[in-house]
């Protein structure tokens, strides 16, 4: 799958949340809501998720490759910094 598009929403006033991502695969398959947030050492993406009854997050959607979350990872960073 090759993402064919990247929206953000810079996200001012928080110190970790920075924006949060939609993306685009091939034309055809959406994801909204991935967050861009700050961590230790780099920023990273958060996946949508929800609010179990116990307290605890879910991702609703997630890729199961490590080299295709690095992939979403990297661009969504390169779009919030300018080089996307």
């Amino acid at each position: 799958m090759k993402i064919t598009n990247i929206t953000l929403k810079k996200i001012a006033g928080q110190e970790r949340l920075k924006a949060i991502a939609t993306i685009t695969f091939d034309d055809v398959l959406v994801i909204h809501d991935i967050k861009l947030i700050q961590g230790e050492a780099k920023l990273f993406a958060a996946m949508p998720s929800k609010k179990l009854a116990n307290g605890t997050y879910a991702d609703i959607v997630h890729p199961i490759d490590e080299n295709l979350r690095k992939e979403i990872e990297n661009a969504i960073t390169e779009k919030y910094q300018g080089n996307g």
